[in-house]
């Protein structure tokens, strides 16, 4: 069995990442939180002896902290459900039988969390980490699972519901992992990084 992990980022330049952050504390504390983000998704995948895929939503840098074992791509123009879509078929096409994909915004995640889910699609079609805001932090799934990212309201509080439900209609089987916060709003960050923004002067 071939496993493979995919990783959605942005390049994180100023002024074009957590805008929904930076209309509450500005630009450079906005950025500042998504390289913290960037950071902490890079050290609890690092480690994975598998192979790690990472999809630029905007341009490949080829000087960043993913040059120590990570492929790079780019995503593919269209909405969140056509981009995830298309990097998922692009591994399959590519001989991997098991596929799990996440952002860069979720610092709950762990090394742990992320192999369970792997473990999981020994016995499953699909595996899906919850998000508090009604989303999902990780999804994972069997070659030969198609048709999850139809019909779903992207950045909104139904995407979980409206992809389990697509998953009952195919009759794929599913898990959930435990529920975690993603970083989408200040009040999302935790008390010690705005405590290190404040200290920092942001």
């Amino acid at each position: 069995m071939k496993d493979a992990l995919i990783i959605f980022v942005r390049k994180p330049e100023f002024g074009k990442v957590k805008t929904r952050i930076a209309a509450s504390v500005g630009d450079s504390a906005a950025l500042t939180i998504y390289k913290k983000l960037l950071q902490h998704t890079h050290e609890v995948t690092r480690p994975l002896l598998l192979d790690k895929f990472v999809f630029y939503a905007d341009a490949i840098d080829d000087n960043d902290l993913w040059n120590d074992g990570y492929f790079k791509l780019i995503q593919i123009n269209g909405n969140l459900g056509a981009r995830m879509k298309a990097a998922f078929t692009h591994l399959f096409d590519k001989g991997y039988n098991n596929i799990c994909i996440i952002g860069s915004d979720c610092y709950e995640l762990t090394i742990a969390i992320i192999e369970e889910a792997f473990d999981l699609l020994n016995g499953h079609d699909v595996v899906v980490g919850p998000a508090k805001d009604g989303g999902y932090y990780l999804l994972g799934m069997r070659e030969g699972v198609k048709n999850v990212f139809e019909g779903i309201e992207w950045s909104t509080d139904k995407v979980l519901r409206q992809t389990l439900l697509q998953m009952h209609a195919q009759a794929y089987s599913y898990v959930q992992l435990e529920e975690l916060k993603d970083i989408d709003t200040i009040d999302d960050v935790p008390e010690e990084w705005r405590q290190n923004l404040k200290l920092a002067g942001l």
